[in-house]
């Protein structure tokens, strides 16, 4: 039970300002093109009960954990933030901005990342054992919502790339796939093939961050 505890306390900060950082970089990079709308709605806050859902953040991740534990004893864990909200029509180039607003949490994450191996170094050195095991946590999450968001699946972050990215008839029809991008990621998670696809990229990305780190 107090290992339990423990691991909750160790993940809790790193996970929080993940979603907070990510959720709001988006907004903050949305105003700075022109549209003010995740600002009215406050936010741009780095507040977490601001980006919290109901839904995405607390019911289907803990749906998901249960029933995955209890089916195959893996315990996954899938779930989201409230999106931000974004009026594209009043970016002052739409479908040129959108990747900007897009890629904003994914790189928030890898900043997060980054500054997550200076503290392992650091904590590493003998300051802190928890702090090195919360800096390793912080490391894994930032890449996990990095490389996951960069799917080019709409409403995911590389979808909205890809529709900035794609030619506008093409971009047209690729944008036609959101209603149904939650159901291809859940189907991904559960069929392992989120595994394969993100397992690797996290597991290099990780051990490139403790190479930097001096580890």
């Amino acid at each position: 039970m107090i290992d339990t505890i423990a691991g909750i306390l160790i993940w809790a900060v790193p996970v929080v300002l993940a979603i907070t950082l990510h959720e709001a970089a988006h907004g903050y990079v949305a105003r700075h093109f022109g549209d003010a709308t995740a600002e009215r709605a406050g936010r741009i806050t780095l507040n977490p009960l601001r980006h919290i859902d109901p839904v995405g953040t607390i019911a289907v991740p803990l749906g998901i954990y249960l029933v995955s534990l209890f089916a195959n004893g893996s315990g996954m864990l899938f779930g989201w933030a409230k999106p931000v909200p974004v009026n594209f029509g009043r970016l002052r180039h739409p479908k040129a901005d959108m990747l900007w607003v897009a890629a904003a949490g994914p790189l928030a994450n890898l900043a997060m990342a980054l500054a997550w191996a200076l503290v392992f170094a650091a904590a590493a050195g003998g300051i802190s054992r928890p702090l090195a095991m919360m800096a390793v946590a912080g490391m894994q999450i930032n890449g996990v919502l990095m490389f996951l968001n960069l799917l080019p699946i709409p409403p995911l972050d590389g979808g909205r790339i890809m529709v900035s990215l794609l030619p506008d008839r093409l971009a047209w029809k690729y944008a036609r796939i959101e209603p149904y991008g939650v159901i291809i990621v859940l189907a991904l998670l559960f069929s392992h093939a989120l595994d394969a696809i993100l397992g690797p990229l996290l597991r290099a990305f990780v051990q490139t961050l403790m190479v930097l780190a001096g580890r």
